[in-house]
């Protein structure tokens, strides 16, 4: 009973430190998760609690539930729309962009460590991918408004990477094993990875979207089954010999992206249960490390890491993207230096030391090693690489609070709660606002109390107003509300003027005198900036023409919609 009890009060108080050190990090500006495994290490046998733990086994499951649970988390939240633009580099960046970073990696590695071939490989291959529970946190714990083709291929590559570097791991710990398969074999475990973990994620995620829509359940009850859901996916994937990872990403991208009342019950508990499980993951990890053992190994892990982030990681994104898609130079510095290593390195790790290879406990400290690193130099500075690559996008209006009604099954009416800021609505009646016409005010409070709004009542600076509107009201509200300084960042961002997408490039540049080839004259001014990027174009892209800069402001599907004139 006492070890009961014991365990109790262990793990609410590190779980309670870890939330209470995200205070921590956003003052001092360390990545959460390295506060996660560094927590884990005081707990661990040599730290302050002297809790001892080298059960890999179950680590490994522990492993594998926590990173399920953020892959589904994660997949939720991408939208379908943001494979627009980045479905194809994410994943020639997960498979092609892992294999160079896990040679070059692993050949390096071989000559540090003095390792045969096959041994450096693995090291390589152990640490070669990104780290989707790293990634998802540090974008979002960090705030940064990435323009969407810089991060949805960041995000995408990061939840669908994994298959390749277990692929490398499983193949690489097998010859090491002295359990060769022969090249059919390992052709067919690839295919088995990536095939099966994309047919069984996309159908059994498009099958449980459906029921999760049409039954009934008590609200609490939704996010269980989505839950509950998920890990089936993954098991049976991963049983049939697929890459489980990948199943309950794409499991969670369906989920996600059928529209439903289910997803106003789903996305906040699941935000919860993903934090909830980089905390355990982190700690678990931070406890199975010796820290005398990985002080061994410290400096010839660092020159990995280094290299890794400074050579591998770089060469590989260089290599997969620049000759194929058209991602400008300062993007793909941002998408190199985004090469983040979390957990998955340090779980991949743990596959030598229970097939028995050979030095095991090198390819574990040498892991936590490199993770360690990629958080504290990519992680910390990811803020200032964004501000100078110049792929941030300025933060605009959000409601402060939104929820849904509950009234409609499909398309809900929500209520959005949004502060008075914008000084241009100061002392404007109401019945003068240019509100969406689906959207209405049904309450205004000041200074604590309830005003019953009508035409004639003037806004003031504070004043809270409760709108309800639909989801696709947003950004003509959020718009509306904007305070002077984010009218201020998004003019400088995008330009004083704004153009009509569809306005005529003739007569544009009969405006500005500025001139236009013969096929030019009869693109409209969306097609034309359209065309300057390269196809694909996303809110944020500028095409300097004519010393002017021409910044896309709004995206309707593949069409722009809006296009700003910035003269600096």
């Amino acid at each position: 009973m006492d070890v009961i009890n014991t365990l109790f009060i262990l793990s609410g108080l590190l779980i309670a430190l870890s939330v209470l050190g995200s205070r921590l990090s956003s003052l001092v500006g360390l990545p959460l998760l390295l506060i996660f495994l560094g927590l884990g290490m005081l707990a661990g046998e040599e730290g302050i609690l002297g809790i001892e733990f080298d059960n890999y086994s179950l680590a490994f499951v522990i492993g594998h539930l926590a990173l399920a649970m953020i892959l589904l988390d994660g997949g939720l939240r991408t939208r379908l729309k943001t494979f627009r633009v980045a479905f194809r580099p994410a994943l020639t960046l997960a498979s092609v962009g892992v294999f160079i970073t896990s040679g070059l990696v692993g050949l390096f590695a071989m000559w540090v460590f003095d390792l045969t071939l096959v041994q450096g490989l693995l090291v390589g291959a152990i640490v070669g991918s990104t780290d989707a529970a790293a990634v998802f946190s540090m974008l979002s714990g960090r705030g940064l408004n990435l323009n969407e083709r810089v991060g949805a291929t960041l995000e995408i590559e990061s939840g669908t990477n994994d298959p390749m570097a277990i692929f490398l791991t499983l193949v690489l710990v097998s010859l090491l094993a002295g359990e060769v398969g022969g090249p059919l074999d390992t052709l067919l475990l690839l295919v088995e990875q990536f095939g099966l973990g994309g047919a069984i994620g996309l159908g059994g995620g498009w099958l449980s979207a459906r029921l999760l829509r049409w039954v009934d359940l008590a609200p609490g009850l939704y996010s269980l089954l989505a839950l509950a859901l998920g890990f089936c996916i993954f098991g049976v994937t991963s049983l049939l010999g697929g890459s489980g990872f990948l199943a309950i990403y794409l499991a969670g991208l369906m989920i996600g992206n059928q529209k439903g009342r289910h997803l106003n019950f789903i996305l906040p508990v699941h935000d919860g249960l993903a934090w909830l499980s980089q905390i355990g993951l982190f700690l678990v990890l931070g406890l199975l490390v010796t820290p005398t053992d990985l002080v061994d190994y410290l400096i010839p892990a660092g020159m990995v890491g280094l290299v890794l982030i400074f050579v591998a990681r770089p060469i590989a994104v260089v290599v997969a993207l620049k000759p194929f898609f058209k991602f400008r130079w300062r993007e793909i510095g941002f998408i190199s230096w985004v090469g983040l290593r979390g957990a998955v390195p340090i779980v991949l790790a743990i596959f030598p030391v229970i097939g028995g290879v050979e030095d095991a406990a090198l390819y574990f400290n040498v892991a936590f090693a490199v993770v360690l690193l990629s958080l504290l130099v990519q992680g910390s500075t990811l803020s200032v690489m964004a501000r100078w690559t110049k792929v941030l996008m300025p933060s605009s209006v959000s409601p402060n609070h939104r929820g849904p009604l509950g009234i409609l099954p499909e398309n809900d009416y929500e209520m959005f709660v949004y502060r008075v800021e914008n000084q241009d609505l100061a002392d404007v009646p109401i019945r003068l606002l240019r509100f969406p016409s689906g959207a209405l005010i049904s309450a205004l409070f000041r200074e604590h109390a309830m005003l019953h709004p009508k035409g004639s009542t003037r806004l003031q600076l504070g004043d809270v107003l409760c709108v309800i509107g639909r989801s696709e009201d947003l950004p003509a509200l959020n718009r509306l509300f904007n305070g002077e300084a984010k009218l201020k960042q998004e003019r400088a961002f995008f330009g004083t003027f704004t153009f009509d997408g569809e306005a005529r490039m003739q007569e544009v540049a009969e405006a500005y005198g500025l001139t236009l080839s013969p096929g030019e004259r009869e693109m409209t001014l969306g097609e034309f900036v359209a065309l300057r990027v390269g196809g694909h174009p996303v809110v944020g892209d500028d095409v300097d023409w004519h010393g002017i800069h021409w910044v896309v402001s709004e995206m309707e599907g593949n069409r722009v919609t809006r296009v700003g004139l910035r003269l600096y």
